[in-house]
């Protein structure tokens, strides 16, 4: 595999500065699928197959816009009625950069978009019950991190909201909008934030004091505290996980793992367990197999 940042001995000069290479990576979000299916890891990580995005996946999208954008205003501006004039600048953005998304709303009337943005609403609304931004001045929203762990696995990801106190504790502050099944939910998100936890732990060689999940659907939160020996298991997981990747990568040996969770799969047309073939192994993908969407940070 190729080194960080390195390009191929055949590229022209001119174009070195924008052919950089990055090496693969592990994901929360990869990692998580590889732990439901292998085959959903190669689907979306391999051979990279287009999904159709939910109207709830880009309202969670949507809503994790506002929030970022919110926390970019003085302190004093971040109530309810400036989230809500957020909305329309926000998703403005977010389509112009994804037009496709767009044909979703495609047929439907004005009414039917205008009560989708409703549904924003309230998820904001909800967001300011659990607590009040104006006494938040977070260090980082939509942090990009990612550090090269002794074994040599990357891990990539982006968490919604750092939050550092003056005493220099950290918290991990995740949003959630989707609504899949509770339990399986929380499950993966708490493995997202312990993943997150672990980064962080290995960058600023602090373990967080918090890890914080916002339930916006409901209105609830759920936090934790990790401990380092509880970080050092997970990261063995981890390192666990990416050699298995790596080794069903040499083969595409890929194994379909049948659960309830493929209800919501778009792929079962290519999915063995459901009368479908998956496309022919294309190899394992250069430079990058690792990358979150905005789909993904929305769940």
């Amino acid at each position: 595999m190729p080194d960080a940042d390195t390009v191929t001995t055949d590229t022209p000069a001119a174009a070195v500065a924008t052919e950089v290479r990055r090496r693969p990576a592990l994901s929360p979000s990869r990692a998580s699928d590889f732990k439901q299916c292998p085959l959903l890891y190669r689907f979306r990580a391999v051979d990279r197959l287009p999904e159709v995005p939910t109207k709830a996946q880009l309202r969670g999208t949507l809503v994790h816009s506002v929030l970022e954008r919110l926390f970019a205003l003085p302190a004093a501006e971040r109530v309810p009625a400036q989230a809500r004039e957020l909305l329309g600048p926000a998703w403005t953005d977010l389509s112009a950069d994804r037009p496709e998304w767009t044909e979703l709303f495609d047929g439907e009337k004005p009414d039917d978009h205008a009560e989708w943005l409703r549904s924003a609403e309230k998820l904001l609304d909800a967001y300011f019950e659990l607590e009040d931004p104006r006494r938040l001045e977070p260090e980082a929203c939509e942090l990009h991190v990612e550090i090269e762990l002794g074994s040599g696995v990357l891990l990539r990801g982006y968490i919604d909201r750092l939050d550092v106190a003056p005493t220099g504790e950290i918290r991990v502050v995740d949003y959630k909008t989707g609504a899949a099944p509770r339990e399986i939910g929380e499950a993966k998100a708490m493995f997202q934030m312990k993943f997150y936890a672990v980064v962080l732990w290995r960058l600023r060689g602090i373990v967080p004091r918090q890890l914080k999940l916002m339930y916006l659907t409901d209105g609830q939160s759920l936090a934790y505290t990790p401990d380092e020996a509880e970080l050092l298991r997970f990261e063995r997981t981890l390192e666990a996980i990416w050699q298995a990747i790596l080794k069903a990568g040499k083969t595409g040996d890929f194994r379909a793992n049948k659960s309830k969770l493929c209800n919501w799969c778009d792929h079962q047309a290519h999915c063995p367990e459901y009368g479908g073939t998956p496309p022919a192994y294309p190899g394992w993908p250069e430079p990058d197999a690792g990358d979150e969407t905005p789909l993904d940070r929305a769940d």
